[in-house]
C-alpha cells in the first residue's frame, strides 16, 4: 500500500510536478523544496485513503483501481493539458465509442502499461497472509494516523507557499492524481442528489403561441447546434484564412462576441436551451423543461436530428432521430457515412421527408428543426471533413496532437470549420426552397470552443473559471431572408449594429421565443437579440 502511494505520487503525478516546476516562483531552491514536500503530502494522502480499505480481500483490487485511474489521468492531463473536475468526469461518463476510439493511441497504451502495468504485475505476485482483525485494525490505524500527521506537519511547515500556490494557480487543485478523479465522482454524486429526482418542471403552463396574420406563413427555423467551433477561426469574424467561403456569399450575420455557457457539451447543451441563464442554471435546485419542450407545448412541430454522442437528455421529450438513419427509401451519398460514423452532411439527407413526416396541424403553426453537429470534435479533427473540403494542407492526421506541428493541427481544425461552412450554406439553400410554404430562418450557435495548443492546452472541458477564452468564445450566425424580415418586422440594418455586442448562450432561449412569437412569463426582452430591432 505504501509502495503504491509513493509510486503514484512520484510517477503518475508527473503532469502536476511539470506544471509546478514551470511556475515562475518555483525557480529557486525553495521551490524545489516545496515541490518535494508537496509530493510527500500527496503520497501521505494516498496512503491515508488506502489504509481505509487495506483488508485482505480488498487491498489488491482497490490499489489496482488507484493505479489505473492515475495512469489514465496522467496520460490525458499530460497529453492534452486538461484537468479533471466534475465537468470533465461528465464528459467521460457520457462519451460514446466513436469519441473513445478517437482518443486511443499507442502512446496511451504505453503510458498505462508503464504507470499501471508494471506495479500491477508486482502487486499480483505478492502473497498476503490474512492477519487477525485486531492486528489489521492496529496496522491500518497507525498508517492512517501517521499519514495524516505527516500531511499536517508538511502543511504547517509550508503553509505560506501552499496557500499562495493553490490560491494563485487553482488549476493545480484539479491535477492531484487520482484524488482529482475520485473527488470529481464524489461531486457528481453530490450534485445528482442535490437536485430532486423527479420529472422536470414545466417552464410556464400558460405559455401560448401568439396568432399570426393571415397574410403570413408559418416559421421554419433551422437551429444548428455546432460542436467545438471557435469564433476566432471564422473568416466572417475577421480570421485571415478563408474558412467561410460559402457563407460569405450568403446574406448572413455573424455575431462576434458570444460566450458559451460551459466548456463541454454535457454542460453547455442543457444550459443553452434553458430559460434560466448560466448563473441560475448552475445554482438551480430543480430540473426544468427546456426551449424545445416549450416550443412543442405551444403547438409547434419540433424535431431533433443527432450526429453526435447524444442530446444530453434535452430532446428526450420531443421527436428525435439520428443522422446515420435516413428516412425510409432514402440513402446517404457515397462516402457520407462509413464505419458507423457520419459526416455532418448526413444531417441534410432526406430533410424534405423528415419535414413532411411531422404532423400537419403542428407544421401549420411553425416548425423548428434542430441539427446537432459532430462539427470540429477533437482530437481527430481530420475526420470531421471529407477530402473535398480540405483546403489547408498538410493537416494533422493523428489523435496524438503532440506528434504534429502546431500548424498542421490548425490546418485540420480549420478544414472542419470549412466543412461546417459548407453544411450551413447548404442548409440555407434548402431553407430557401421552402419559402412557398414557410417563412424560413437559420440560427447557428456552437456549444463551446477548443484549445489548439495555446499554453500547451488542447481540447476543451477545463473548469469554466479557469478555461481560456478559446474554450468559451463561440460563433453565432443568423440568416433571415427578406420575406421573413418583413413577416417578423425585423430591421436587418439595426441588427448589423449589434454584431460586436457582448452576447452569450443566455440569449438563445429568449431570441427563439421572440422570433417564434410565444407569449410566456419566462421571456425577457433584454435577452432577445431581435427585440430592439423589431418594429412590431
Amino acid at each position: 500500500m505504501l509502495l503504491a502511494s509513493v509510486w503514484i505520487a512520484l510517477f503518475a503525478n508527473w503532469p502536476l510536478w511539470k506544471a509546478m516546476a514551470n511556475l515562475p516562483e518555483m525557480g529557486q531552491s525553495r521551490g524545489i523544496f516545496f515541490i518535494t514536500a508537496f509530493a510527500l503530502m500527496v503520497a501521505a494522502l494516498l496512503s491515508a485513503l488506502l489504509s481505509l480499505v487495506a483488508w485482505h480481500s480488498t487491498v489488491k483490487p482497490v490499489i489496482a483501481l488507484f493505479l489505473l485511474a492515475a495512469a489514465l489521468g496522467a496520460y490525458f492531463m499530460g497529453t492534452y493539458g486538461v484537468v479533471i473536475d466534475s465537468s470533465m468526469m461528465v464528459n467521460v461518463l457520457v462519451t460514446d465509442w466513436r469519441e473513445v476510439r478517437d482518443l486511443l493511441s499507442l502512446r496511451l497504451l504505453l503510458s498505462v502499461l508503464f504507470l499501471a502495468g508494471l506495479p500491477l504485475i508486482f502487486l499480483w505476485q505478492v502473497k498476503f497472509e490474512p492477519a487477525k482483525l485486531s492486528q489489521q485494525l492496529t496496522r491500518n490505524f497507525l498508517v492512517l494516523a501517521g499519514s495524516l500527521t505527516l500531511v499536517l506537519i508538511i502543511g504547517l511547515l509550508s503553509f505560506a507557499d501552499l496557500s499562495s500556490t493553490m490560491r494563485n494557480h487553482r488549476s493545480l487543485r484539479y491535477m492531484i492524481n487520482p484524488l482529482n478523479s475520485f473527488y470529481a465522482v464524489g461531486m457528481l454524486i453530490h450534485e445528482a442528489n442535490a437536485i430532486p429526482n423527479k420529472p422536470p418542471a414545466i417552464i410556464d403552463t400558460t405559455a401560448k403561441l401568439l396568432p399570426r396574420s393571415a397574410k403570413t406563413k408559418p416559421l421554419l427555423l433551422l437551429l444548428v447546434v455546432g460542436e467545438t467551433a471557435r469564433a476566432d477561426h471564422f473568416s466572417l469574424n475577421a480570421y485571415p484564412r478563408a474558412t467561410n467561403p460559402e457563407l460569405a456569399q450568403q446574406d448572413v450575420m455573424s455575431f462576434r462576441n458570444v460566450s458559451s455557457c460551459g466548456t463541454n457539451t454535457a454542460t453547455s447543451l442543457p444550459c443553452m436551451l434553458s430559460h434560466l441563464g448560466r448563473k441560475d442554471f448552475v445554482a438551480r435546485q430543480q430540473e426544468y423543461e427546456n426551449l424545445l419542450d416549450l416550443l412543442q407545448q405551444t403547438g409547434l412541430a419540433v424535431f431533433w436530428l443527432e450526429n453526435q454522442a447524444g442530446c444530453k437528455e434535452v430532446c428526450d421529450r420531443i421527436p428525435h432521430g439520428f443522422a446515420k438513419h435516413p428516412p425510409k427509401g432514402i440513402q446517404h451519398a457515397a462516402g457520407v457515412c462509413e464505419e458507423g460514423e457520419c459526416l455532418d452532411e448526413a444531417l441534410l439527407t432526406g430533410l424534405d421527408a423528415r419535414l413532411a413526416s411531422l404532423p400537419q396541424v403542428r407544421r401549420n403553426q411553425g416548425v423548428v428543426l434542430v441539427l446537432h453537429q459532430m462539427g470540429s470534435h477533437g482530437p481527430a479533427y481530420y475526420k470531421r471533413s471529407p477530402p473535398t473540403h480540405k483546403p489547408f494542407q498538410p493537416e494533422c492526421k493523428t489523435n496524438v496532437l503532440q506528434n504534429c506541428p502546431p500548424q498542421q493541427i490548425i490546418n485540420a481544425f480549420d478544414n472542419s470549420i470549412v466543412y461546417t461552412d459548407y453544411l450551413l450554406s447548404r442548409g440555407i439553400d434548402w431553407l430557401s426552397k421552402q419559402q412557398a410554404n414557410y417563412e424560413p430562418a437559420m440560427l447557428y450557435l456552437s456549444d463551446h470552443g477548443e484549445s489548439l495548443g495555446e499554453n500547451n492546452i488542447y481540447l476543451h472541458g477545463l473548469p469554466y473559471a479557469l478555461a481560456p477564452k478559446e474554450q468559451k468564445h463561440v460563433p453565432m450566425i443568423f440568416w433571415l431572408p427578406p420575406s421573413t424580415r418583413v413577416s417578423k418586422g425585423i430591421d436587418y440594418d439595426c441588427l448589423h449594429h449589434k454584431l460586436d455586442e457582448p452576447l452569450s448562450h443566455d440569449n438563445l432561449f429568449h431570441t427563439v421565443v421572440g422570433l417564434v412569437g410565444i407569449q410566456t412569463k419566462a421571456y425577457q426582452t433584454s435577452l432577445d437579440i431581435l427585440h430592439s430591432c423589431r418594429s412590431r
